[in-house]
């Protein structure tokens, strides 16, 4: 086979190719999560979430309902519910000899969430999201103790994010 021929044989195999990943990509349909016409922002408005015990999940569930809302606050006549359970821990990671204690840290947030029907209890999706909020830890100590509830406020904004973002995407289907 000639050099020419070769040549020719290459250039017809990449346009095919070209062309069939043209058709491919064609076919997929990629539309915004919150766009109107799927009506996700609609559903969002009308999902309920449950009470938590602590003081970061009462600001992952605050997180929850303005993103859910639209800033509007939570529905009165709620179509889901989403059941959540929220932990966290904060932990030095920095030890520092001569002090005997901790100069950094990491605080996760983790959030474990059943969304559901109202009406029938049906389960559309169960998950957990987790994040992790770096904090650097001041020598005294009310200065430790805001950085570690800025840090908890952060993971929990954060991960509130995370477990709407799942909630609009189950939401969609």
């Amino acid at each position: 086979m000639s050099s020419d021929s070769l040549f020719k044989f290459a250039r017809i195999a990449g346009v095919a190719s070209l062309a069939a990943v043209a058709g491919f990509l064609s076919s997929c349909q990629v539309k915004p999560l919150y766009a109107i016409s799927t009506g996700v922002t609609q559903k969002l408005s009308e999902v309920s979430f449950s009470d938590t015990g602590s003081r970061v999940g009462q600001e992952v569930r605050n997180q929850l309902i303005f993103i859910a809302g639209r800033g509007a606050g939570e529905t009165k006549t709620p179509r889901y519910t989403v059941d959540l359970s929220v932990s966290s821990g904060t932990g030095g990671v920095l030890y520092l000899p001569s002090s005997d204690t901790s100069g950094a840290g990491r605080t996760t947030v983790t959030v474990a969430f059943t969304l559901k029907e109202a009406g029938t209890g049906k389960v559309l999706k169960s998950g957990s999201r987790s994040v992790t909020s770096l904090v650097d830890f001041p020598t005294q100590e009310f200065g430790k103790y805001r950085a570690i509830l800025n840090s908890e406020d952060r993971a929990a904004r954060e991960v509130a994010q995370m477990v709407a973002a799942d909630i609009a995407a189950a939401l969609s289907r």
